[in-house]
Protein backbone atom coordinates (compact mmCIF):
# COMPACT_ATOMS: atom_id res chain seq x y z
CA UNK A 1 0.00 0.00 0.00
CA UNK A 2 2.73 2.30 0.65
CA UNK A 3 4.56 1.35 -2.20
CA UNK A 4 1.27 2.30 -4.19
CA UNK A 5 0.98 5.41 -2.62
CA UNK A 6 4.41 6.85 -3.05
CA UNK A 7 3.96 5.80 -6.56
CA UNK A 8 0.80 7.46 -7.15
CA UNK A 9 2.41 10.89 -5.49
CA UNK A 10 5.38 10.66 -7.92
CA UNK A 11 3.23 10.47 -10.87
CA UNK A 12 1.21 13.37 -10.06
CA UNK A 13 4.55 15.57 -9.33
CA UNK A 14 5.77 14.96 -12.86
CA UNK A 15 2.43 15.52 -14.46
CA UNK A 16 2.56 18.90 -12.52
CA UNK A 17 6.11 19.95 -13.45
CA UNK A 18 5.71 18.45 -16.81
CA UNK A 19 5.77 21.69 -18.68
CA UNK A 20 8.35 22.96 -16.30
CA UNK A 21 10.59 19.97 -16.99
CA UNK A 22 10.12 20.57 -20.93
CA UNK A 23 11.39 24.13 -20.80
CA UNK A 24 14.24 22.71 -18.79
CA UNK A 25 15.12 20.14 -21.23
CA UNK A 26 15.20 22.31 -24.14
CA UNK A 27 17.41 24.39 -22.52
CA UNK A 28 15.65 27.86 -23.18
CA UNK A 29 13.04 30.14 -21.97
CA UNK A 30 10.56 30.80 -24.46
CA UNK A 31 9.74 34.15 -25.84
CA UNK A 32 6.35 34.92 -27.19
CA UNK A 33 5.27 38.07 -29.11
CA UNK A 34 1.71 39.86 -28.24
CA UNK A 35 0.49 41.78 -31.05
CA UNK A 36 -2.56 44.27 -30.80
CA UNK A 37 -4.22 47.25 -32.48
CA UNK A 38 -5.81 49.04 -29.58
CA UNK A 39 -3.85 50.10 -26.04
CA UNK A 40 -2.80 47.90 -23.44
CA UNK A 41 -5.41 49.31 -20.73
CA UNK A 42 -7.71 48.62 -23.12
CA UNK A 43 -7.02 45.34 -23.17
CA UNK A 44 -5.94 44.61 -19.51
CA UNK A 45 -8.90 41.80 -18.78
CA UNK A 46 -8.22 40.20 -21.69
CA UNK A 47 -4.82 40.25 -21.25
CA UNK A 48 -4.91 38.86 -17.58
CA UNK A 49 -7.07 35.96 -18.97
CA UNK A 50 -4.32 34.74 -21.31
CA UNK A 51 -1.87 35.23 -18.49
CA UNK A 52 -3.53 33.40 -16.36
CA UNK A 53 -4.31 30.40 -18.30
CA UNK A 54 -0.75 30.27 -19.42
CA UNK A 55 0.91 30.18 -15.59
CA UNK A 56 -1.87 27.43 -14.89
CA UNK A 57 -0.54 25.18 -18.01
CA UNK A 58 3.05 25.73 -16.20
CA UNK A 59 4.62 28.60 -18.19
CA UNK A 60 5.77 31.26 -15.54
CA UNK A 61 6.91 34.92 -16.15
CA UNK A 62 10.57 34.82 -16.17
CA UNK A 63 11.44 31.77 -15.54
CA UNK A 64 10.31 29.93 -18.72
CA UNK A 65 8.73 32.74 -20.80
CA UNK A 66 8.37 36.26 -21.53
CA UNK A 67 5.94 38.17 -23.26
CA UNK A 68 6.90 40.80 -25.47
CA UNK A 69 3.71 43.45 -25.94
CA UNK A 70 3.65 45.76 -28.88
CA UNK A 71 0.13 47.84 -29.05
CA UNK A 72 -0.76 49.94 -32.04
CA UNK A 73 -2.85 52.51 -29.98
CA UNK A 74 -5.60 52.67 -32.24
CA UNK A 75 -3.25 53.31 -35.63
CA UNK A 76 -3.47 50.31 -37.49
CA UNK A 77 -0.76 51.45 -39.84
CA UNK A 78 1.44 50.97 -37.07
CA UNK A 79 0.54 46.92 -36.98
CA UNK A 80 3.25 46.25 -39.95
CA UNK A 81 6.06 47.83 -38.36
CA UNK A 82 5.25 46.12 -35.03
CA UNK A 83 5.16 42.53 -36.30
CA UNK A 84 7.95 43.46 -38.03
CA UNK A 85 9.81 44.35 -34.37
CA UNK A 86 8.59 41.28 -32.66
CA UNK A 87 9.80 38.86 -35.74
CA UNK A 88 13.14 40.78 -35.50
CA UNK A 89 13.43 40.00 -31.50
CA UNK A 90 12.72 37.43 -32.43
CA UNK A 91 10.13 35.68 -30.92
CA UNK A 92 9.00 31.87 -30.78
CA UNK A 93 5.45 32.38 -31.57
CA UNK A 94 2.80 35.40 -31.75
CA UNK A 95 -0.18 36.41 -30.51
CA UNK A 96 -2.74 38.29 -32.14
CA UNK A 97 -6.23 39.55 -31.25
CA UNK A 98 -8.15 40.76 -34.13
CA UNK A 99 -7.74 40.12 -38.25
CA UNK A 100 -5.69 43.19 -38.85
CA UNK A 101 -2.74 42.72 -36.51
CA UNK A 102 -3.28 39.15 -37.95
CA UNK A 103 -2.65 40.38 -41.57
CA UNK A 104 -0.07 41.75 -40.49
CA UNK A 105 1.90 39.20 -38.39
CA UNK A 106 1.37 36.84 -41.67
CA UNK A 107 2.75 39.37 -44.15
CA UNK A 108 6.04 39.55 -41.15
CA UNK A 109 6.69 35.95 -41.35
CA UNK A 110 5.70 32.73 -42.62
CA UNK A 111 7.62 30.65 -40.14
CA UNK A 112 7.18 32.06 -36.74
CA UNK A 113 3.71 30.66 -35.41
CA UNK A 114 1.07 32.84 -34.93
CA UNK A 115 -2.04 32.95 -32.90
CA UNK A 116 -5.04 34.24 -33.28
CA UNK A 117 -7.88 34.86 -30.88
CA UNK A 118 -10.86 36.44 -32.91
CA UNK A 119 -9.65 36.85 -36.59
CA UNK A 120 -13.62 37.54 -37.72
CA UNK A 121 -13.07 35.74 -41.34
CA UNK A 122 -9.90 33.96 -41.41
CA UNK A 123 -10.55 32.41 -44.74
CA UNK A 124 -11.71 35.53 -46.59
CA UNK A 125 -8.87 37.27 -45.90
CA UNK A 126 -6.62 34.81 -46.90
CA UNK A 127 -4.81 34.08 -43.35
CA UNK A 128 -5.92 30.37 -43.67
CA UNK A 129 -6.23 28.16 -46.11
CA UNK A 130 -9.57 26.60 -44.45
CA UNK A 131 -10.44 26.40 -40.82
CA UNK A 132 -10.16 22.40 -40.72
CA UNK A 133 -6.82 22.43 -42.33
CA UNK A 134 -4.98 25.95 -42.00
CA UNK A 135 -2.01 24.95 -44.05
CA UNK A 136 0.18 27.30 -43.02
CA UNK A 137 1.86 28.99 -39.71
CA UNK A 138 -1.28 30.73 -38.48
CA UNK A 139 -4.19 28.95 -36.99
CA UNK A 140 -6.89 30.26 -33.50
CA UNK A 141 -10.15 31.10 -33.08
CA UNK A 142 -12.13 33.19 -35.37
CA UNK A 143 -15.12 35.76 -34.37
CA UNK A 144 -17.00 34.64 -37.49
CA UNK A 145 -20.33 33.23 -36.69
CA UNK A 146 -23.43 34.34 -38.76
CA UNK A 147 -26.55 35.41 -37.11
CA UNK A 148 -24.93 36.75 -33.92
CA UNK A 149 -25.34 40.65 -35.29
CA UNK A 150 -28.62 39.78 -36.36
CA UNK A 151 -29.78 38.65 -32.82
CA UNK A 152 -28.25 41.38 -31.32
CA UNK A 153 -30.67 43.77 -33.13
CA UNK A 154 -33.79 41.14 -32.86
CA UNK A 155 -32.88 41.72 -28.66
CA UNK A 156 -32.98 45.58 -29.20
CA UNK A 157 -36.27 45.42 -31.05
CA UNK A 158 -37.65 43.34 -28.21
CA UNK A 159 -36.42 45.67 -25.88
CA UNK A 160 -37.63 48.90 -26.69
CA UNK A 161 -40.80 49.68 -27.75
CA UNK A 162 -41.71 51.00 -31.07
CA UNK A 163 -38.29 50.71 -32.03
CA UNK A 164 -37.63 52.20 -35.49
CA UNK A 165 -34.03 53.51 -36.12
CA UNK A 166 -30.93 51.91 -34.43
CA UNK A 167 -27.48 53.86 -34.85
CA UNK A 168 -24.71 51.40 -35.39
CA UNK A 169 -21.53 52.95 -34.30
CA UNK A 170 -18.85 52.17 -37.37
CA UNK A 171 -14.94 52.33 -38.12
CA UNK A 172 -13.31 53.06 -41.47
CA UNK A 173 -12.24 50.66 -43.61
CA UNK A 174 -13.09 47.07 -45.01
CA UNK A 175 -12.32 43.35 -45.31
CA UNK A 176 -13.94 42.05 -41.67
CA UNK A 177 -15.95 45.19 -40.95
CA UNK A 178 -17.58 44.52 -44.49
CA UNK A 179 -18.90 41.53 -43.10
CA UNK A 180 -20.10 42.52 -40.33
CA UNK A 181 -21.72 45.65 -42.45
CA UNK A 182 -23.18 43.10 -44.62
CA UNK A 183 -25.63 40.69 -41.96
CA UNK A 184 -26.28 44.02 -40.17
CA UNK A 185 -27.76 45.62 -42.74
CA UNK A 186 -29.84 42.48 -43.97
CA UNK A 187 -30.38 42.51 -40.68
CA UNK A 188 -32.03 45.68 -40.16
CA UNK A 189 -34.38 45.27 -43.61
CA UNK A 190 -35.39 41.94 -42.39
CA UNK A 191 -36.51 43.23 -39.33
CA UNK A 192 -38.24 46.66 -40.78
CA UNK A 193 -35.91 48.48 -38.81
CA UNK A 194 -33.29 51.63 -40.51
CA UNK A 195 -29.71 51.36 -39.75
CA UNK A 196 -28.22 54.61 -39.27
CA UNK A 197 -24.43 54.07 -39.94
CA UNK A 198 -22.36 56.51 -37.67
CA UNK A 199 -18.89 56.27 -38.62
CA UNK A 200 -16.58 57.79 -35.77
CA UNK A 201 -12.93 57.84 -35.04
CA UNK A 202 -12.13 56.68 -30.98
CA UNK A 203 -10.76 59.58 -30.06
CA UNK A 204 -12.98 61.33 -27.34
CA UNK A 205 -13.97 64.53 -29.13
CA UNK A 206 -15.13 61.95 -31.95
CA UNK A 207 -16.97 59.93 -30.05
CA UNK A 208 -18.86 62.91 -28.29
CA UNK A 209 -19.95 64.22 -31.83
CA UNK A 210 -21.00 60.38 -33.09
CA UNK A 211 -23.79 59.99 -30.12
CA UNK A 212 -24.70 64.05 -30.72
CA UNK A 213 -25.28 63.07 -34.24
CA UNK A 214 -27.41 59.78 -33.34
CA UNK A 215 -29.58 61.68 -31.34
CA UNK A 216 -30.21 64.47 -34.35
CA UNK A 217 -30.84 61.58 -36.51
CA UNK A 218 -33.38 60.42 -33.90
CA UNK A 219 -32.20 56.81 -33.38
CA UNK A 220 -33.95 55.03 -30.22
CA UNK A 221 -31.22 52.60 -29.62
CA UNK A 222 -27.66 51.67 -30.74
CA UNK A 223 -24.94 48.94 -31.27
CA UNK A 224 -21.49 49.12 -32.32
CA UNK A 225 -19.30 46.77 -34.78
CA UNK A 226 -17.26 44.12 -32.98
CA UNK A 227 -13.71 45.46 -32.87
CA UNK A 228 -10.54 45.94 -30.88
CA UNK A 229 -10.91 49.26 -31.06
CA UNK A 230 -14.20 50.24 -30.17
CA UNK A 231 -13.91 47.54 -27.02
CA UNK A 232 -10.65 49.53 -25.88
CA UNK A 233 -12.69 52.54 -25.42
CA UNK A 234 -15.96 50.62 -24.08
CA UNK A 235 -16.14 52.58 -20.88
CA UNK A 236 -16.21 55.86 -23.02
CA UNK A 237 -18.70 54.76 -25.04
CA UNK A 238 -21.17 53.62 -22.39
CA UNK A 239 -20.70 56.76 -20.36
CA UNK A 240 -21.79 58.68 -23.75
CA UNK A 241 -25.01 55.97 -23.80
CA UNK A 242 -25.52 56.81 -20.62
CA UNK A 243 -25.63 60.67 -20.67
CA UNK A 244 -27.56 60.49 -24.25
CA UNK A 245 -30.00 57.78 -22.43
CA UNK A 246 -30.11 55.28 -25.66
CA UNK A 247 -30.74 51.44 -24.84
CA UNK A 248 -27.59 49.65 -26.87
CA UNK A 249 -26.26 46.16 -26.98
CA UNK A 250 -22.96 45.40 -27.02
CA UNK A 251 -20.11 42.74 -28.79
CA UNK A 252 -18.42 41.81 -25.57
CA UNK A 253 -19.51 41.23 -21.46
CA UNK A 254 -16.53 44.00 -19.95
CA UNK A 255 -18.66 46.87 -21.72
CA UNK A 256 -21.62 45.49 -19.14
CA UNK A 257 -18.89 45.58 -16.52
CA UNK A 258 -18.79 48.59 -16.82
CA UNK A 259 -21.99 50.31 -16.70
CA UNK A 260 -23.17 49.10 -20.38
CA UNK A 261 -26.84 48.14 -20.55
CA UNK A 262 -26.86 44.71 -22.91
CA UNK A 263 -24.31 42.71 -24.45
CA UNK A 264 -24.96 39.46 -26.30
CA UNK A 265 -21.97 37.47 -27.78
CA UNK A 266 -18.83 35.32 -26.92
CA UNK A 267 -17.09 35.20 -23.71
CA UNK A 268 -13.89 37.19 -24.90
CA UNK A 269 -11.99 36.51 -21.77
CA UNK A 270 -12.87 32.53 -21.77
CA UNK A 271 -11.47 32.97 -25.37
CA UNK A 272 -8.33 34.35 -25.04
CA UNK A 273 -7.85 31.74 -22.07
CA UNK A 274 -8.64 28.84 -24.53
CA UNK A 275 -5.86 30.55 -26.69
CA UNK A 276 -3.31 29.78 -24.37
CA UNK A 277 -3.84 25.90 -24.59
CA UNK A 278 -3.11 26.71 -28.65
CA UNK A 279 0.50 28.40 -27.71
CA UNK A 280 0.98 25.97 -25.05
CA UNK A 281 1.08 22.69 -27.76
CA UNK A 282 2.85 24.78 -30.49
CA UNK A 283 5.43 25.57 -27.81
CA UNK A 284 5.38 21.49 -27.11
CA UNK A 285 5.73 21.09 -30.30
CA UNK A 286 2.53 20.92 -32.70
CA UNK A 287 2.43 22.36 -35.73
CA UNK A 288 -0.36 25.54 -36.20
CA UNK A 289 -1.08 23.96 -39.56
CA UNK A 290 -2.43 20.73 -37.89
CA UNK A 291 -4.65 22.32 -35.28
CA UNK A 292 -7.90 23.61 -36.89
CA UNK A 293 -9.07 27.60 -36.13
CA UNK A 294 -12.14 27.13 -34.14
CA UNK A 295 -15.71 28.62 -34.45
CA UNK A 296 -17.05 30.05 -31.55
CA UNK A 297 -20.16 27.86 -30.18
CA UNK A 298 -21.24 29.04 -26.78
CA UNK A 299 -22.84 32.56 -26.39
CA UNK A 300 -24.38 34.69 -24.11
CA UNK A 301 -26.72 37.10 -23.37
CA UNK A 302 -26.41 39.16 -20.06
CA UNK A 303 -28.70 42.80 -18.84
CA UNK A 304 -28.03 45.02 -16.60
CA UNK A 305 -31.21 46.54 -14.95
CA UNK A 306 -28.69 48.89 -13.06
CA UNK A 307 -28.22 50.60 -16.30
CA UNK A 308 -31.67 50.45 -17.62
CA UNK A 309 -33.25 52.31 -14.83
CA UNK A 310 -30.41 55.11 -15.33
CA UNK A 311 -31.69 55.70 -18.85
CA UNK A 312 -35.50 54.71 -17.86
CA UNK A 313 -35.97 51.87 -19.64
CA UNK A 314 -38.35 49.41 -18.27
CA UNK A 315 -36.60 46.03 -19.81
CA UNK A 316 -40.14 43.70 -20.97
CA UNK A 317 -40.43 40.23 -19.14
CA UNK A 318 -40.07 38.36 -22.28
CA UNK A 319 -36.48 39.76 -22.51
CA UNK A 320 -35.67 39.14 -18.99
CA UNK A 321 -36.63 35.39 -19.60
CA UNK A 322 -34.08 35.11 -22.13
CA UNK A 323 -31.18 36.18 -20.78
CA UNK A 324 -28.53 34.03 -19.21
CA UNK A 325 -27.55 37.08 -16.56
CA UNK A 326 -29.43 39.34 -14.88
CA UNK A 327 -27.43 42.36 -12.97
CA UNK A 328 -29.75 44.04 -10.84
Amino acid sequence: MKRNFTSITLCAILLTLSVSAHAQQTGKVFRIGFLDSSTASGMAPLIDAFRQEMRKLGWIEGKNLTIEYRFAEQKNERLPELATELVRRPVDLIVVTGGAAALAAKSATTAIPIVTTSATDPVGTGLVASLARPGGNVTGFTALSMGVNTKRLEILKDAVPKLITVGLLRGSGSGPIALQLKELRNGASALKLTLEEIETQLDPKSLESAFQTAKQKRVGAMLTTAGRNFFAERKRIVEHAGKYRLPAIYPSKEYVEVGGLMYYGVDEADRSRTAAGYVDRILKGAKPADLPVQQPMKFEFIISLKAAKQIGLKMPLNVLERANQVIR
